[in-house]
């Protein structure tokens, strides 16, 4: 397969605004150090890691929603590092975003129908409904919810939504930040079991962002583990999980529980 992204010595440096001077530029923290990788096309990589490791900054480079401070992003070959708004925005399609929480990231204002079609309208589809409806069909809400809002669905319902918006533009690359930590274990398992098929029905790559290792063992083909904005381990799902090489992937094995292998998970094996 194909390399889709190519990620080269990666730095990243943000202004640290708590610790900002009542005069003069913020101080810079250093969040990511010299991240080396790829990301196969049709791979399903997990980024895995604690509190501050540096997993969605990593997610929000990827999809050029923050600038790195040194080093080269490559998309499909072309170098999307430093593109400004304007350049990126014809390849703004092609890589998508489902956020953590779709209540924020949803216009409470806005019908599911117009949710979905906004992205569209901006990157000048004309033909919107369509699109919108197609894209209900695959995340399996019916074309009914079209006039709903927001607020008249439950979570598992809204976070389908930000799927469909996503997948509505037919991308390539798809990242999902913490999609399923807000969700009961039921819609957790449904919102995943419907990831894993979109993924072999619409032939996309998929990284995602997740502290729960259960998660990222049944859905991911890769496993990158981050620990302080550096790359300690990044290896197939199944070996790293029989025989973890670094020790802070042992430590995280060791500290956070994995549920029974049947329980509730096993519907991504059906």
């Amino acid at each position: 397969m194909a390399d889709l992204y190519t990620v080269t010595d990666l730095h990243l440096s943000l202004p640290d605004m708590v610790h900002k001077p009542l005069l003069g530029s913020a101080p810079r923290i250093d969040i990511l150090h010299g991240l080396n990788f790829t990301i196969a096309s049709g791979e399903v990589l997990g980024i895995v890691g604690g509190s501050g490791s540096g997993k969605s900054t990593l997610g929000r480079v990827l999809v050029r929603l923050l600038e790195p401070t040194r080093g080269q992003v490559l998309f499909d070959g072309q170098d999307i590092t430093h593109l400004d708004e304007a350049a990126l925005r014809p390849l703004r399609r092609r890589f998508q975003m489902i956020f953590q929480d779709p209540m924020s990231s949803l216009n409470p204002r806005r019908t599911v129908a117009a949710i979905i079609a906004a992205p569209l309208k901006l990157q000048g589809f004309d033909d919107t409904s369509r699109r919108v409806d197609r894209a209900l069909d695959h995340v399996g809400l019916p074309r009914a919810f079209r006039g709903r809002y927001p607020h008249e669905l439950s979570g598992g319902q809204r976070q389908r939504v930000g799927i469909a918006r996503a997948i509505a533009m037919e991308p390539e690359f798809i990242l999902a930040d913490e999609i399923v930590s807000g969700l009961d274990v039921s819609s957790q398992a449904q919102v995943l079991k419907l990831l894993d098929d979109l993924v072999r029905e619409l032939g996309l790559t998929l990284a995602f962002i997740s502290h729960d290792l259960s998660v990222i063992r049944r859905l991911c083909s890769q496993v990158m583990v981050l620990h302080q904005g550096r790359i300690v381990e990044h290896r197939p799902t199944q070996a790293l999980f029989d025989a973890p090489q670094a020790a802070y992937t042992r430590e995280l094995l060791d500290s956070i529980p994995l549920p029974d292998p049947d329980q509730p998970w096993a519907m991504l094996e059906t």
